[in-house]
C-alpha cells in the first residue's frame, strides 16, 4: 500500500545519507495508523509493519498519535481495532469536515501541548462528523421507508442537495447494513451531483458505474467503493441504469449478507490461555481477520441488558459456563434474549479491562434460535 512505499523511501533516503536506522524507524506507528485506515490487508510487508508499528504506538508513539490515545481516554494496550476505530476516524474528520492540513500538522507537531490543542480540533471534527453521519442515515433510511420504488431493488441510489459531501460514503455503508445491496449516496457539488458508492461482498460496483459512464463526468474506485460526479438531471437517468445493471449482473446469493464462521466452540473451551493462543495470530485486519467462533445451545443469564437502547450487554451460559459479551448495534435481537429459549451465537474473543482487572468477553456478532 502507499503508506509502505512511503515508509521505504524514507528507508532509501536514510541509506543514501548515512542515517542510522533509528530514524526512519521513527515513522513505524505512521505506517501501523495508514495501513489500519486504509483498510488494507494485514499480510506480507504490511503485516511485519503493522507489528512493529504497533509496538511502537504501544512504547514511544508520534506526539500526535499520543495526544488523540489521550483525548480519546484509550488507555489499553492499542490494537490495529484501536487505530481503525479510535484513531483514524480523528484523523480522517479533519478532511471530511473542514482540512486536512490539521491531521499533517498535529503529526508533525514535536510540543505534546500544541499537539494536544490541534488533536481537539481533530476531535470537534469527529463529534460533526457523528452528528452528521447519524442525522443523515436518519434521513436516508426515511427516504428509503417513504417511497415504494424502492421495494424489490438490488440497489440504492439517493440523492439531497443537503447532505455533507465528507460523510456520503460513511452513509452508504451504513445503509448497506440495513439494506444489504450496492448503494449510492448523492449530494450537490455546485451545479453536479457527486458522492460515493458501496458495494456488497462479490460485486464489483465499479464496474456497475463504469458502464453507466455516458451518464456521468467523471468518476474512479475499485471493486468495492467508488467515487462519481454527474449533472442533476441525469440523476434518474443513471438511478434507473444503474438498477437495471445491478439487476442483470449480481447473483441473487450476493444479496444476502453472509458471517464466515471459522470453527465451532464450546465456552468450556474458552480460557485465559486459549485467548493468549488467538492473540498470537495478530496483528488482525483485512485477509487475517481475528476467529469467529460458533457455539450452540445457550442460554441468557438473565442478566443481559441495552445500553443506550442501541447495544446489548451480554450474559450467556453454556452448561455450566458463563462468559458475558458485548453486541453494538444489536437491540432488536434483545427480545430473542428474553424469550428463554436456548440459543446460537456467533463472535470473536476479546478482552475486556475494568479497574485494572482483565476478563474475557465476547464480542457478539449474531444470535439465532438454536437449530
Amino acid at each position: 500500500c502507499g503508506c509502505g512505499v512511503g515508509l521505504k523511501l524514507i528507508q532509501a533516503l536514510c541509506i543514501k545519507l548515512e542515517l542510522d536506522d533509528s530514524y526512519w524507524m521513527e515513522y513505524l506507528d505512521l505506517a501501523a495508523t495508514a495501513i489500519a485506515a486504509d483498510i488494507v490487508p494485514i499480510t506480507g510487508e504490511n503485516r511485519i509493519l503493522t507489528y512493529y508499528g504497533l509496538q511502537k504506538v504501544n512504547t514511544n508513539p508520534n506526539t500526535g498519535i499520543k495526544a488523540l490515545m489521550q483525548l480519546a481516554e484509550l488507555k489499553t494496550t492499542v490494537e490495529v481495532s484501536n487505530l481503525v476505530f479510535i484513531i483514524a476516524p480523528r484523523v480522517n474528520a479533519a478532511g471530511r469536515m473542514d482540512d486536512a492540513k490539521k491531521a499533517v500538522q498535529l503529526f508533525i507537531e514535536k510540543d505534546f501541548g500544541k499537539a494536544l490543542e490541534l488533536a481537539k480540533l481533530l476531535h470537534i471534527d469527529n463529534t460533526d462528523r457523528k452528528d452528521a453521519d447519524k442525522t443523515i442515515t436518519s434521513q436516508a433510511l426515511a427516504m428509503i421507508e417513504a417511497n415504494e420504488d424502492f421495494i424489490g431493488k438490488k440497489s440504492t441510489v439517493l440523492f439531497d442537495a443537503t447532505w455533507h459531501k465528507g460523510v456520503v460514503g460513511i452513509v452508504a455503508s451504513r445503509l448497506i447494513e440495513k439494506y444489504y445491496r450496492p448503494t449510492i449516496v448523492l449530494t450537490a457539488n455546485g451545479e453536479k451531483a457527486s458522492g460515493s458508492a458501496r458495494s456488497v461482498t462479490g460485486f464489483n460496483v465499479y464496474d456497475a458505474i463504469h458502464q453507466c459512464k455516458d451518464l456521468l463526468d467523471n468518476y474512479g474506485g475499485h471493486f468495492y467503493a467508488a467515487g462519481l460526479t454527474l449533472p442533476q438531471e441525469n440523476i434518474d437517468l443513471f438511478r434507473q441504469k444503474f438498477e437495471d445493471i445491478v439487476s442483470s449482473t449480481i447473483s441473487p446469493e450476493l444479496l444476502i449478507p453472509e458471517i464466515v464462521i471459522d470453527t465451532e466452540i464450546n465456552f468450556s473451551e474458552i480460557t485465559d490461555q486459549f485467548y493468549r493462543i488467538v492473540c498470537q495470530m495478530e496483528p488482525f485486519g483485512p485477509e487475517n481477520m481475528r476467529p469467529v467462533f460458533l457455539a450452540r445451545q445457550v442460554s441468557d443469564t438473565g442478566y443481559s441488558r441495552l445500553l443506550k437502547e442501541a447495544h446489548i450487554k451480554f450474559s450467556l451460559k453454556q452448561n455450566d459456563t458463563i462468559l458475558v459479551g458485548i453486541g453494538f448495534n444489536m437491540a432488536e435481537k434483545f427480545p430473542l434474549l428474553t424469550s428463554k429459549q436456548p440459543l446460537d451465537v456467533v463472535f470473536t474473543i476479546d478482552q475486556n479491562e475494568w479497574n485494572g482487572q482483565h476478563s474475557i468477553q465476547l464480542k457478539v456478532i449474531d444470535i439465532r434460535p438454536a437449530v
